[in-house]
């Protein structure tokens, strides 16, 4: 039992270290996906370790007791922010706030059927916006049943898993559909405006995830966000990004967007909001994501009720208040030289649209 204790702790130390590299192969970037579930797994480990250790301290208890410590510190290290104990990056909201901005964003499962449960969220939550991934021709038709809530719509259905739809209570004043990185992968950029008159811009993307069915490596998904991290340093509108980024948010590659862009993650302190996988509780992550500009704080981050996906929908309420003083968390990592190891080549003269002067290059 102590063999297979420390052979187990052997291969989970391997999968700790190994995303400390900035390979890009799907292979080590998964490792990022299942730091929670070996976080835990380790915790298990040390637990029987300190009970092996009640017997007497042998080569193979005292190994099993700094693996597994060891684990738990580096795994620790990289979820913590995203736990209760953590320091809030975006404040809360005041009771009594003003007009809040509501964002819904729900990855379908192109395959999956069960409209109506999606419409029903969709009518109980009322978002402001919502933006559907994985949306083809058959989910546009069904979701018309929604369509005269939302005066202001934009579709890109697609049978290839990367359709998108927004629908949108507030007017839209500019928009334009890109493919930044890969052919037939498309995101959204809108430039709208809320009853109060508030100018905002949302970005809305769903790259390519680092998988052997999908792509060999990370760096057209990692391209795509360090494009757009870019074209948003020092926007001087409200901004919101939001979507399927088909990574976690404590990878490398998130981070560095956050950095570049100087956006907040309002789940900091707050919470995991697990929205993939669905359907096995033990093996979930926070795929879907949502990043803001300064300037906003948070009313309330909800993941919402089972729909047939394999992703939960994620609610997001944001409401803008200009004089608030949020505070980034610190991240010691080395810019510079993450955008040289991670971004693909000849992708620097990529356009993103910022809608000031319509076209921002980077």
């Amino acid at each position: 039992m102590l063999i297979v204790l420390v052979s187990i702790l052997s291969v989970l130390l391997v999968v700790t270290l190994l995303p400390m590299s900035f390979s890009q192969h799907y292979l080590i970037r998964s490792c990022d996906f299942v730091r929670l579930q070996v976080f835990y797994l380790a915790l298990a480990g040390l637990l029987l370790g300190v009970y092996f250790a009640l017997s007497g301290l042998s080569p193979l208890v005292v190994s099993s007791l700094i693996m597994a410590t060891v684990i738990l510190l580096i795994q620790g290290k990289w979820i913590y922010p995203y736990t209760w104990l953590a320091k809030k990056e975006v404040a809360q909201s005041p009771a009594g706030s003003g007009h809040s901005i509501r964002i819904m964003s729900a990855n379908v499962l192109m395959s999956n059927t069960r409209y109506q449960d999606l419409i029903d969220l969709v009518h109980e939550h009322q978002p402001d916006l919502l933006i559907t991934l994985e949306s083809d021709t058959k989910w546009q038709q069904q979701l018309a049943a929604i369509e005269e809530d939302y005066p202001y719509k934009i579709f890109c259905p697609k049978d290839n898993r990367y359709g998108m739809h927004l629908y949108s209570k507030y007017k839209i004043k500019k928009q334009q559909v890109c493919e930044l990185v890969e052919n037939d992968i498309p995101s959204i950029h809108v430039l709208f405006e809320t009853v109060e008159g508030l100018e905002v811009q949302g970005h809305f993307i769903h790259p390519a995830p680092p998988s052997p069915t999908e792509e060999d490596t990370s760096r057209p998904r990692d391209t795509e966000l360090i494009l757009l991290a870019k074209a948003l340093k020092n926007n001087k509108r409200p901004t919101i990004v939001a979507g399927d980024l088909n990574d976690v948010a404590w990878s490398r590659s998130t981070r560095l967007f956050m950095e570049i862009s100087d956006f907040l993650d309002p789940r900091k302190g707050r919470g995991f909001f697990n929205t993939f996988h669905a359907g096995y509780f033990f093996m979930r992550w926070p795929l879907d994501h949502l990043f803001h500009s300064h300037g906003f704080t948070v009313k309330r981050i909800k993941r919402l009720e089972k729909y047939g996906s394999d992703h939960f929908a994620l609610l997001t309420e944001l409401v803008h208040k200009p004089d608030n003083s949020n505070q980034q968390l610190d991240d010691d990592m080395d810019i510079q030289k993450a955008v040289n190891e991670l971004q693909m080549e000849n992708t620097s003269s990529r356009e993103v649209p910022t809608f000031n002067d319509e076209v921002s290059k980077i």
